[in-house]
Order: structure tokens, then sequence, then C-alpha cells
């Protein structure tokens, strides 16, 4: 009986050791100065009076204070303003593509497992409030490549001096947006 109570005593200490692991260390973010001002987008929707979904480009304009999207052939599309921006954050979707669930519909063996396929999408959420008609949005962008949106994050996150968590920007409560 006393050998049990042993074993259980060390069982249970060895147990308590399991759970001290150590957090692992945060990613340092990249430096705004270093990553570049314009990034190849397109945007998905979100803001008021640009309803199409466009490809295009998203620069920083730190004259104006501001990030802008222009369309394919340097049309400017809209503006957010840094001040207004609530937060900044990403976000990916995995889907099956479309050719994934046609040949998975085939009555063919082995066809089932085309539904298996996976695309991964990566998208920049920006939420703001527009100070022109007192209403708040979310302006999406997809990105091609995930390094690429978290230096786009990164750097709006810097410029528009939001507070950071992990992956994700925002404007505590109580600080002044406008």
């Amino acid at each position: 009986m006393k050998k049990i109570l042993i074993l259980a005593a060390a069982v249970c200490c060895f147990a308590g050791l399991a759970f001290a692991q150590p957090r692992p260390a945060d990613k340092p973010a990249p430096d705004p100065a270093t990553t570049p001002d314009s990034y190849q987008a397109r945007y998905e929707g979100g803001v008021f009076g640009a309803s199409a979904k466009e490809k295009g480009t998203i620069k920083f304009d730190d004259a104006n204070s501001r990030v802008v999207f222009f369309r394919e052939g340097e049309k400017e599309m809209f503006s957010i303003p840094y001040e207004s921006l609530l937060t900044v954050f990403p976000d990916s979707k995995d889907s099956v593509p479309q050719s994934g669930k046609v040949i998975s519909a085939l009555p063919l063996p082995g066809a089932g497992l085309a539904g298996l396929m996976n695309k991964s999408t990566k998208y920049a959420n920006l939420t703001f409030d527009d100070p022109d008609f007192d209403a708040k949005g979310t302006a999406s962008f997809r990105f091609d490549d995930k390094a690429l949106l978290l230096a786009f994050i990164h750097k709006l996150g810097a410029k528009a001096k939001l507070k950071q968590r992990g992956d994700a920007y925002y404007r505590p409560k109580g600080s002044a947006i406008y």
C-alpha cells in the first residue's frame, strides 16, 4: 500500500511539471521603415459607395494621414484616414476550390478525395468610423502572400498609432478618434 501511495504522489508531481511549460516567444513585428509603401491587393467590400470587387494597390499617403486604395490604372477608389481606424486585423478563410467540388461529384472511384483539396485565402480587415456621415464599416482586402499581409497590417498599425495585440491592432476605448 505504501508503494502505491508513493507512486501516486510521484505521478502527481510529474503531471504538475507537464503543465508548467513556458509560453512560446512572440515573433517580432517587421520594421515599418523597411516594408514597402504600396501593396497589391483585391478590395472585397465594406466601404460605403464602393461596392464592386476590384484589384488594385493600397498605398500609404502620409502627407494626408490616410491609406488609399487605387484601382488598376492608378485611379483612386477611396481612402480611409488613419485617425478613423478602430481595428486592423488579419483573417483567413479555408475553402474547397470549385474544381475540387466538381471532381468530387463525379461517379468515379476515389473522386470524393478531390473534396479534400483546400485553398486558404488571406484578408486584411480594416474597421473604421467614418467621420463624414457617422457610420462604421469594415473594409476587406484580399492578399496573395501572408508575409505581405502582415507587413501591411503592422505598418498601418504603427502609422495610425494603434495598440498591438498579437497580429492585430486596435484603438483603445476612450482615446480620441477625430
